[in-house]
């Protein structure tokens, strides 16, 4: 958490107020955050931000300064915020680094990271090129149904662990692959492989439903997500399963939501996502899907 949903959020906030302003002064709190940031400080100085888009969970900054293109890529990890001053912070001494600016609607943007497992970098366009290309799978928005079809048919793993795999689909973390396979009736431990061509089908368009319905609530706000203006998401109350742990399917099916551990936490319900017993080969009972 934060996750593509809340990424898009604040990618968004940020398009509509920093495009068009100029970095008067960059400060640096940590320079093991601000990656490559005391080399390039003094090249965002005077640079204008010339675009906002996002990358799977992290939010990048596009920059000019005559002819030259530069990019700050801001990681939002589990903690990491984007802000305005006008947002309210806890604990201000976690604010690794700040952007002030001239002729945008915000004078600051503040990079907000308590847990530390983000980074900022900033970066020249081959830097970005490989950034992007190791760390970023496909994007769930705009990748195709049939793009999505090949990358699920013939994976042995299951699958919520493979929606969740950065390199392969990008953006999308616990919450919302809890989210997305309940509505899609699918088991999170179901290997992917056994997924019939219907049911991949109809993953993918839960998957573009919900990523799509909680952008346009403002994402969800677990634990310390809010927008860079301070604004909560609202998708949280729209949540499901995620959470609902002993709470009575919301499909009234009668069977409650249960909870699987392992690396992340799964809830699904043993009767919508039809699952059985077995032996996985820790010599452990998991729950996988029949």
């Amino acid at each position: 958490m934060p996750e593509l949903p809340e990424a898009e959020v604040a990618a968004d906030q940020l398009r509509a107020r920093v495009v068009g302003a100029r970095i008067v002064s960059c400060w640096i709190g940590r320079q093991d955050i601000v990656r490559e940031g005391y080399r390039f400080r003094s090249w965002y100085e005077g640079s204008v931000v010339e675009r906002v888009e996002r990358r799977g969970k992290s939010v990048i900054l596009g920059m000019a300064r005559g002819e030259e293109r530069r990019c700050l890529v801001a990681e939002l990890g589990m903690t990491g915020l984007l802000l305005f001053p006008s947002a309210p912070v806890r604990l201000p001494q976690h604010t690794h680094l700040r952007l002030y600016l001239e002729n945008g609607k915000e004078q600051e943007v503040r990079y907000w990271n308590p847990r530390r497992f983000g980074r900022v970098y900033l970066l020249d366009r081959e830097g970005l090129e490989r950034y992007t290309s190791r760390r970023f799978g496909a994007d769930p928005l705009t990748l195709p149904r049939e793009g999505f079809t090949a990358l699920i048919r013939g994976r042995k793993g299951r699958l919520k662990p493979l929606l969740m795999h950065q390199q392969t689909i990008a953006g999308i973390g616990n919450i919302y692959a809890n989210e997305i396979l309940f509505r899609a009736q699918l088991h999170p431990n179901r290997p992917a492989h056994r997924v019939n061509l219907e049911a991949i089908h109809r993953l993918y368009d839960t998957m573009q439903m919900v990523l799509r319905e909680a952008i346009e609530w403002g994402g969800s706000s677990v634990r310390d997500f809010f927008a860079p203006d301070g604004t909560l998401g609202r998708y949280k109350a729209r949540h499901l399963v995620y959470g609902k742990q002993g709470q009575l399917c919301p499909n009234h099916c009668g069977a409650l939501i249960r909870r699987l551990q392992g690396e992340r936490s799964s809830y699904y319900c043993p009767t919508c996502q039809r699952s059985r017993l077995a032996w996985g080969r820790s010599n452990r009972t998991i729950e996988v899907v029949q």
